[in-house]
């Protein structure tokens, strides 16, 4: 099995119920990234879920462009991105100290 049907496997466990279109875009994210070449494909998947919640589905970059430092943008947009991994299902919740993007 290649490294994109490891990765695509582990977003399936991390976020069972995310939709198509989002699905290929944290999976070509993993792969394409030069900051997760050598990570785990687990480790990989979840990095790249989490900056595709932060950076798509919030206003985490509107917080940023408005001035707030990004422990504070993060931190304003923490609830909304657990919703999000909720609704798709994962058994996992980002934490206020988790990797950065």
């Amino acid at each position: 099995m290649g490294r994109r049907e490891v990765i695509e496997s582990a977003v399936r466990i991390l976020a069972p119920r995310i939709p198509r279109h989002e699905f290929e875009a944290v999976t070509d994210h993993a792969l394409g990234s030069r900051g997760l070449h050598t990570a785990t494909p687990e480790t990989a998947a979840w990095l790249s879920l989490v900056s595709y919640i932060r950076h798509r589905l919030t206003d985490y970059d509107a917080l940023l462009d408005d001035g707030y430092d990004v422990d504070s943008a993060r931190f304003f947009v923490l609830d909304h991105m657990n919703e999000v991994l909720e609704e798709w299902g994962s058994p996992r919740r980002v934490q206020a100290e988790d990797e950065p993007d």
